[in-house]
Order: C-alpha cells, then structure tokens, then sequence
C-alpha cells in the first residue's frame, strides 16, 4: 500500500474538529479546501509517476537478461542507500560500502549462480562485517553498524534478488526438479515473464485499492500505532482489488500468451493472488515501522509523489520472494 496510504505515515491527518477549535468557520472551511486541493496534487503527482514507471518495468521484465538484472540491481542499490539513511537517522553508523558491494554481489550471483550461492554471499557479508568493524577507530554502537548494515543487504538486496530468480524461473527451478517434469508442468523459458508481471500485479493493485477504499470506507485502524491511516476496510478493498488484478492477469495471458502462463492454473491464481495481497500489506506495514522508529515521513524524494524508491518497493520486497517459494512449493507438490 505504498503508493497511496503510507504517503502519510508519520502524522496522522488532522481533522475538522482540529481545525474549528478556533471557532473560525472561514478558517476551516478554507483549511479543508487546501487539504482537498493538496490531496488531488498529490494523488496526480503519483499516477505521473505511475504512468512513467509501470511501462518501464513492464518492458523491462520482457526484455530480460543482462539489461533486466543493471535495473534490478539499480533499484537495489538506491533503495538500499535509502535504508542505511534510516539507520543513520537512528544515529547509527553503517557500513554502508560494504554493504552495498555486497548487496551487488547477492544480486548478481542470483543471475549468474543459484540463490544457494546468492545466500552464501550473505554468510560472506556477515564476516566480512565484522572484520571491517574492527578496522574502525570508533567501536560505539558497533553492534547497531553491523547488525544494521547487514540487515540492509539481507531486506533489500537478498529479497529483491529474488526478482531475477523468479525472472528466470525455468533455470531456477531446474536446479531443483527435473527438467522434463517442468516440460510437463508447462513451464517454459517465458513463464518468468508471466510470474514476475503475476507477483506485481496483485500488490500494485492491492496498493490503490486500499488507498481508495480507505478513504471511501475507513472507519477502524489496521495498525494504529504503527500507520494511523491505514484502515481494516482500506486493507479488504485493497485485498479484493488485488486478487482480481492477478486474475485479471492470468486471463490476459492466457487470452494471448498461453505459453507463458500454464504453469500456474486458475486455482492456484486465486489463491496466490490473495497470499499476494496479505504479505503486500505486511510488507508495507514493516517500512511503515521502520519509518516511524527512525521519524521520517519517506525514505527519500526520488520518485515525484511516491517517496523514495525503498517506499515504492517496500511491499515487493515480500511480495516477490513469496512468488518465488509459492511456485517452487506448488511444483515440489505436483512433482510427488
């Protein structure tokens, strides 16, 4: 839900009662009619964004290989910069260059290698960590640097590598089952491009249906201690929109790209598309915390409207990897 409820994480937004307590009718009235025109720059502001962005990574994901992994590991790079500035927030130091050259590492050795090596890379920069902490002159708060800059490479880059694990998902799951059974399945070399665009879908979906809903429909808190204007019915109207995106998706591909997506039937979809939702929202919820503890409204202005890039990822940041454990779990079970 990062595209439109967590744009107001920080302060929950002041209401009319607020503003009348001067007892100044014109006062308020012109107050309500600023936050409404605020609120419509804003929400435009964000579909710019949107309409610049949803192409880009559409394109991206079909073309693939060595062009699809520079912009996931770009996307990586930027919102695992945008992480360690909330740890800095905290008054913590990270050790923010090796932990972005690890970062890079995982990535690109989920292209090139297997997440086994991928997560190999991640007992590597626990290491290598520790030895660089003991280089520093300073050891104050040397437990919050490393475990910080570690965690920064795990949440951001080891998560987001699964966008190119899932990318190629044929290669993945070979290492894991056999090819003919996958042959069988219906997987084929362009089902990643299908499953990738399927583990997007429903969260972006999920994201504006929640926005919407909530503003419409928003009556009791979600998570009120953690993002006051996220509501149980923004959070259903987010979660009925997503899974009907997913399918929505699953129909079109299957309409025109049936290739690519008979690897996944329509039971699975549903029940994927809402799993989908679920840990979106959870995922959105977790950077909302995080904001909160470091006392920031966004991570960064990179994207007009949206924040910065670790705001727009955020609910990915689960969504993806659990793409990517669903589908190798639903073949484990058809292979028995």
């Amino acid at each position: 839900m990062s595209e439109g409820a967590s744009q107001q994480d920080v302060e929950p937004r002041p209401t009319l009662s607020d503003a009348s307590a001067d007892g100044d009718p014109a006062r308020v009235a012109a107050e309500a009619a600023a936050k409404k025109a605020a609120r419509r720059k804003d929400l435009l502001t964000r579909l710019a964004t949107a309409a610049v962005l949803i192409p880009f990574v559409i394109w991206a994901i079909a073309h693939g290989g060595l062009v699809y992994l520079a912009i996931v590991i770009g996307i990586g790079l930027l919102a695992q910069h945008e992480f360690y500035g909330l740890i800095v927030d905290k008054g913590a130091r990270p050790i923010e260059s090796v932990g972005l050259a690890f970062g890079f590492a995982v990535m690109v050795l989920a292209y090139f290698g297997t997440e086994y090596q991928a997560m190999l890379a991640m007992t590597a920069t626990l290491l290598s960590l520790m030895v660089a902490q003991l280089g520093k002159n300073e050891i104050q708060e040397a437990m919050a640097s490393i475990s910080g800059t570690f965690f920064g490479v795990f949440y951001v880059a080891w998560l987001l590598s699964h966008a190119v694990l899932l990318r190629k998902f044929d290669a993945a799951a070979a290492s894991h089952h056999d090819p003919a059974l996958l042959v069988t399945l219906g997987l084929t070399p362009q089902s990643g491009i299908f499953l990738m665009l399927f583990a997007l879908v429903p969260v972006v979906l999920c994201d504006a249906g929640a926005y919407f809903a909530g503003r419409a429909w928003g009556r009791r808190k979600l998570a009120p201690e953690v993002s006051p204007n996220k509501s149980v019915e923004g959070a259903l109207g987010g979660i009925i929109a997503g899974v009907l995106g997913g399918l929505a998706t699953k129909w079109f591909f299957d309409s025109l790209f049936p290739d690519t997506s008979a690897v996944l039937p329509w039971s699975m979809a549903i029940f994927f598309g809402f799993a989908l939702c679920v840990v979106g929202i959870v995922g959105d919820l977790v950077e909302s915390l995080l904001k909160r503890d470091a006392e920031v409204k966004d991570t960064g202005a990179l994207l007009p409207g949206m924040g910065g890039v670790l705001d727009r990822i955020d609910a990915h940041l689960l969504g993806i990897p659990t793409m990517y454990y669903m589908m190798l779990g639903y073949i484990y079970f058809q292979a028995r």
